[in-house]
């Protein structure tokens, strides 16, 4: 026969693991510098701006038509 499991506990065991990956997240996020976030933005804005210029009908992304 298996273990007999309690869910109230299961469930708070498991929101718990997930609030340590979110402050994990979140502490490697916010302890980067000044510079190391502008570079970060301005590789993201570079791919954006790469991935909108392989556009086939090059009208830009958000038709407001």
């Amino acid at each position: 026969m298996g273990d007999v499991v309690n869910l109230n506990q299961f469930r708070k065991r498991k929101e718990r693991e997930q609030r340590e990956v979110r402050a994990t997240e979140n502490r490697a996020k916010s302890g980067r510098g000044k510079i190391e976030r502008k570079m970060t933005r301005n590789d993201a804005k570079r791919q954006q701006q790469d991935h909108d210029g392989k556009r086939i009908d090059n009208s830009p992304a958000d038709d407001s038509a």
